[in-house]
């Protein structure tokens, strides 16, 4: 379950590489306001996902001495 755990949370990471330099593309290209909006908004709710999966897979799966 903890190998399902962390490809999740690498697929996540990657998902808010694609949409941060797809907004980093759409601003250097000029692109409309609304669209950059959109792809942050996606962005953070992305990061945010990440780390609730990040925070999950410590509580569930870390090692307490």
């Amino acid at each position: 379950m903890a190998e399902i755990w962390d490809w999740a949370v690498k697929i996540g990471m990657a998902a808010v590489v694609v949409v941060l330099l797809l907004g980093i593309w759409n601003m250097f290209r000029g692109g409309t306001g609304n669209r950059s909006q959109i792809l942050m908004r996606w962005r953070v709710g992305l990061q945010f996902m990440v780390v609730i999966l990040v925070m999950g897979g410590l509580y569930f799966f870390g090692q307490t001495r």
